[in-house]
């Protein structure tokens, strides 16, 4: 049985590290007591081979084998390249 690895949607959050980017995926939660849907956010830091993101680009990432401590995370597309836009984390 062959097993898919996981993908996600993200935003590009910081680009500072060499070969790294820091991905921004959000996602919604429904509270079990009130019912209604809650903004949740986490950081993911995923592998950049030739430092070509920009913080505010759109992109899908995909689950991988650890690279090192962190980062377990590659980008498979560039989905939209904004740049330069500031990216706040919303909770």
């Amino acid at each position: 049985m062959e097993k898919h690895p996981r993908t996600l949607e993200g935003t590009v959050a910081s680009n500072k590290m060499q070969k790294t980017a820091v991905v921004l995926v959000s996602r919604l939660k429904k509270n079990p007591k009130y019912l209604k849907y809650e903004k949740r956010s986490t950081k993911f830091k995923v592998h950049d081979e030739d430092n070509s993101l920009k913080v505010g680009d759109v992109v899908k990432i995909q689950e991988t084998r650890p690279l090192s401590k962190d980062k377990r995370w590659k980008v498979v597309e560039v989905l939209e390249s904004k740049g330069n836009t500031a990216v706040t984390e919303e909770e």
